[in-house]
């Protein structure tokens, strides 16, 4: 089977923002990338409600109830204003990432022991509501173990050091290094999405390197790719990159 994609919504979100129109409309993209093909949705909301509102992420699980066997992910930090959203609409999976309340973008992932104690409690009422639980994670094969531990089900690699190195000279040690953490996970039992950075340069030798990968979250550049190509064939040329 090939890997999932999931669309991540919040550059949608931002633009919105910038008026009072509502346009561009949310639920509308979500509706256009599904009928493309993409597996599921994607929305990181945050404290200050730069993009994704707690409206979209209801009307995005209304939307969702007329599209089964796709899927719902709601990113963020479960120590700010996710988990009341979680309770809201238990979605198929969440992701808990270690953003700073005012953080611009994610970029690391969890630590381990440090992190271990508060992680659990949060991720068995996730799992008690109904979500798959994954845990934004770096490309670190011996932290694979300790995310096993506290119940997460998958890891979402962080692959902005991936996207970096693609290109370069370090691009075959690197891929390597997320080819081993992805082989660690699996061998502790969870399974492996990925995200942050991945675009249509990238995406395929990704897949291709990294085994078994279930889901890709893709967000800044398809929604650049989709201001010119629109949102059908960006999704369709991202699904394109997914295949084996």
């Amino acid at each position: 089977m090939s890997t999932h994609l999931s669309v991540n919504l919040n550059k949608v979100a931002l633009l919105r923002n910038t008026r009072h129109l509502g346009i561009p409309s949310v639920t509308r993209a979500a509706t256009l990338c599904l009928q493309a093909g993409a597996h599921g949705i994607t929305v990181h909301p945050r404290p200050d409600q730069r993009h994704i509102r707690p409206g979209d992420v209801n009307d995005l699980a209304a939307l969702l109830k007329d599209w089964p066997g796709r899927e719902f992910n709601i990113e963020g930090n479960p120590f700010h204003n996710l988990m009341d959203l979680v309770r809201q609409v238990r979605p198929q999976q969440v992701t808990f990432v270690p953003d700073g309340e005012n953080q611009f973008t994610s970029d690391h992932g969890w630590r381990f022991p440090q992190d271990a104690d508060k992680l659990k409690d949060v991720i068995a009422e996730a799992k008690d509501l109904g979500a798959r639980v994954s845990l934004f994670m770096d490309a670190d094969a011996r932290a694979m173990g300790a995310a096993a531990e506290v119940g997460a089900e998958r890891v979402e690699l962080y692959t902005e050091p991936y996207a970096q190195s693609h290109g370069t000279p370090m691009h075959a040690s690197v891929l390597h290094m997320f080819s081993a953490a992805a082989l660690a996970a699996q061998h502790e039992g969870l399974e492996v999405n990925a995200g942050h950075d991945l675009n249509l340069l990238n995406l395929r030798d990704f897949v291709k390197g990294v085994a078994d990968v279930k889901e890709v979250s893709i967000g800044h550049a398809l929604m650049g790719d989709a201001l010119e190509m629109g949102y059908t064939a960006t999704v369709q040329a991202y699904l394109d990159c997914l295949k084996p």
